[in-house]
């Protein structure tokens, strides 16, 4: 018997259980006994002079008179049974559980669990219990389930596999982290967790399983880490820095203080065996596209290729236009590989990266595919690296020579999120705006004063600027996403009226229109871009002024600070409209947020407190890992020191040999084979 058996060994598990419960993550015995409850119900019973309203409470009592079903609707039905309690009589209603009948007969003792309404002296039933000189628990652990797997069925097996194996649970974290921060013992952990007998075992063991779990997110980072700083891992790229140097300064604009700073960072890890894992983060705007133009030149001198990994066909035009601009004086080849290109020119780019005719591509997912090989790829980049998941960026970085990897971002991460997000990595931060640029002035205004936006419209254009018009997001539906646009286009071109050029984007459209699109209003021969959320990262329009967002209590404090960084890129002043009608306080404070500051540090953390650790980053993103029971936000001390353990740890005993860390190893490499990602 042992922890990593297949919990197909349990009773009453076949072939479909085993199913459903592998989409709950729970595969072996391990899993099993560390699936822990997200909650417990008090079950100990309650004086009704005591109890509130909508209250969750267990009352006892004995059955006046025979249950009662009836039926309503479709193929509802109501149970209800009368109990008195001390000297009162309670109508408890269990619906669409008939079979509940059965469990009451008249002049017996029964004990219900349910909400409490204080106002009919009545209760809604949600579990019969067992009375208590049948040893009912008080507390009751409730955990996260599926439509396959129910409650009952859920809690005799981690009791089944608790006795069957609970004695050879072996603790993960060491025992003098343990004694300093007075943890438990993993087998206690699990026990308390899943069978406490009073409310302080099972706070001791939330807290105990919390930083566990901490702990061994943390720790994998520091091995990560570890294993990159090795020397075989790494890959030592001797640039030419003179020629570096004379690329720096042809640009056509002179390199911040900042930007001179991380690229003496950046070139300092290529030049070293260390393999480089460095996250770049800079505000919107602050020129992390020039300092990823000098880093990847800096390959190309050293004879080696560079890749640029973006998330969106738009943004990956935007970079190859730019950088192909910008090394049309040298001889590098720069190519661009998107799903969009076409049959014969892939070929064409697959041959060439793989013979080393091309020195730089720009691309999306596309280069991660298996028919892309490089012939000596020594630095990966990958834009808005938030937006890929770890899978993908793997891919990337086990293609060519070990490159090093520089992952950049222009949504500003607080401490909290940069431990739990980027804990692997070394960062450098861009924390100065390029010479010129004025800060974007913000105004919210309520829907019915579109009629002000629009004017202001027409007063920008008559100066030659032009304006972007984000339509409002409707994360359900792509089909409503596309009608909202169309509706908010063709209300645009009726109030702004045949003089002013109205064009459309969104992301259902074909590459090429996109791209036509994209390039007229570059070029100013359109003046207003009515668009979805595609032009959110990386579209550079210098001569853009002027930005208004529909509905813009919908969106997240950090997407609505990208929206605004697609204007005032050039040295013009810039203004963004919020235009929403927030019916919560949250958003109404994302409205005030926004027009209080445009740093992106001080709103990213605005937005960690508003919303929590969840979705920060926007839909279905996974930059984030998904913690069971911790919340980066909430217990953020635990994760702090958590991380602080792991490091120590692993700065002594970087290859975890020492005896008491053999558990934490092994627990380490299941994980990394589980999510195939071994390093």
């Amino acid at each position: 018997m042992a922890l990593s058996d297949s919990v197909a060994v349990l009773g009453g598990v076949g072939a479909k259980r085993q199913e459903a419960l592998a989409e709950l993550g729970i595969k072996t015995i391990a899993d099993l006994l560390f699936y822990f409850p997200y909650r417990y119900d008090d079950l100990k019973e309650r004086d009704l002079q005591t109890a509130v309203d909508g209250e969750k409470i267990t009352i006892k009592g004995t059955v006046v008179s025979a249950p009662v079903v009836s039926r309503f609707g479709a193929r509802k039905t109501r149970v209800n049974i009368r109990l008195r309690v001390e000297h009162a009589v309670v109508m408890v209603t269990f619906f669409n559980q008939p079979w509940l009948k059965d469990r009451f007969h008249e002049d017996q003792e029964a004990a219900v669990y349910g909400k409490w309404d204080a106002n009919r002296s009545a209760m809604t039933g949600m579990r019969v219990l067992a009375t208590q000189d049948e040893d009912t628990p008080s507390l009751a652990a409730i955990y996260p389930l599926s439509k396959s797997v129910h409650q009952k069925f859920l809690m005799d097996l981690i009791k089944e596999a608790y006795e069957r194996d609970g004695a050879s649970i072996q603790s993960v974290v060491p025992e003098a982290i343990r004694t300093r921060l007075r943890l438990l013992d993993d087998r206690t952990l699990v026990q308390w967790m899943h069978f406490p007998e009073t409310a302080e075992q099972a706070t001791a063991g939330r807290r105990s399983a919390i930083f566990r779990e901490f702990f061994l997110f943390e720790a994998r980072l520091q091995q990560m880490k570890a294993h990159a700083a090795a020397p075989a891992a790494g890959l030592r790229i001797p640039f030419d820095n003179q020629a570096v140097r004379a690329f720096v300064g042809q640009l056509p604009y002179e390199l911040t203080n900042a930007q001179k700073r991380v690229v003496n960072e950046i070139c300092a890890d290529m030049r070293s065996p260390k393999h480089m894992n460095r996250l770049l983060q800079g505000d919107v705007g602050s020129g992390k596209t020039a300092v990823a133009a000098i880093c990847m030149y800096a390959a190309v001198t050293a004879h080696f290729q560079a890749a640029l990994m973006v998330p969106t066909e738009v943004l990956a035009e935007q970079h190859y236009a730019k950088l192909s601009k910008l090394f049309a004086p040298l001889p590098v080849h720069v190519a661009l590989l998107t799903s969009a290109t076409k049959p014969a020119a892939k070929r064409e780019i697959l041959e060439e990266l793989r013979t080393g005719e091309i020195d730089i591509v720009i691309g999306t997912h596309a280069l991660i595919q298996k028919d892309v090989d490089f012939a000596a790829l020594g630095l990966a980049i990958i834009d808005e690296q938030h937006r890929f998941g770890v899978t993908q960026r793997e891919i990337l970085r086990s293609k060519g020579l070990k490159p090093d990897v520089l992952a950049m971002t222009a949504t500003p991460i607080p401490r909290t999120l940069a431990i739990t997000a980027y804990g692997e990595m070394d960062v450098s931060t861009i924390d100065e705006l390029p010479a010129g640029r004025q800060p974007i002035s913000t105004y919210w205004l309520r829907k019915n004063e579109l009629g002000r936006v629009v004017d202001r419209m027409r007063a920008e254009i008559a100066k030659g600027g032009q304006c972007f018009v984000i339509t409002p997001l409707i994360a359900e539906s792509e089909k409503m996403d596309l009608q909202n646009a169309e509706s908010v286009f063709a209300d645009m071109q009726e109030r702004l009226g045949p003089n002013i050029k109205v064009s459309l984007l969104h992301g259902q459209m074909k590459n090429e229109e996109k791209t036509a699109i994209m390039h007229d209003f570059e070029a100013g021969k359109t003046q207003v871009l009515v668009s979805t959320t595609v032009v959110e990262v990386g579209v550079d329009v210098p001569n853009a002024t002027m930005m208004v967002i529909l509905d813009a209590d919908r969106f997240g404090l950090a997407q609505l600070h990208q929206l605004r960084g697609r204007v005032g890129r050039g040295n013009m002043a810039a203004t963004c409209f919020l235009v929403a009608d927030p019916s919560t306080e949250q958003g109404i404070s994302r409205m005030e947020v926004m027009t209080s500051t445009t740093d992106g540090f001080v709103v990213a953390q605005k937005d960690l407190e508003l919303r929590g650790q969840g979705d920060i980053f926007g839909a279905k993103q996974s930059g984030m890992p998904d913690f069971r029971l911790g919340d980066p936000v909430g217990d953020f001390n635990i994760l702090d020191t958590a991380q602080r353990c792991a490091a120590s740890l692993f700065n002594r005993d970087p290859e975890l040999q020492e005896s008491e860390h053999q558990e934490l190893k092994r627990v380490l490499q299941r994980a990394a084979v589980a999510a195939g990602s071994l390093n």
